[in-house]
């Protein structure tokens, strides 16, 4: 993005592409939306992508493209995406500084 609004870790950027080639759409990138609902008020949401719509904002890692709209933007501003493994699982992470409580899960979260 172009004022550093966002970024993505390489690590994120490596999930993206398996996760792409996996389902047949290499060179896809990911969609990150903000949404009302979740146990805290607002979810995350992830959809890979091969498309930049009028009002996506844009960043770049290692040939990998993360899109957020405009809207979402203002509740992810200065946040990081990640790739998290663990025994239990793994999911992509978001570290929000905005986000001033959230769910168990990590996929909610509420801003002040």
């Amino acid at each position: 993005m172009p004022d550093g609004s966002f970024t993505m870790t390489p690590r994120a950027a490596e999930e993206i592409r398996a996760i792409a080639e996996r389902e047949g759409r290499p060179g896809a990138g990911l969609r990150l939306t903000v949404s009302a609902g979740g146990c805290s008020g607002l979810q995350y949401g992830f959809a890979l992508e091969d498309i930049r719509q009028d009002d996506d904002v844009m960043v770049e890692v290692e040939g990998v493209t993360l899109f957020v709209d405009e809207v979402s933007l203002d509740f992810v501003r200065g946040a990081e995406l990640d790739w998290h493994e663990a025994l239990i699982g793994a999911h992509f992470v978001v570290r929000n500084p905005q986000a001033v409580s959230g769910c168990g899960c990590g996929t909610s979260f509420a801003v002040a």
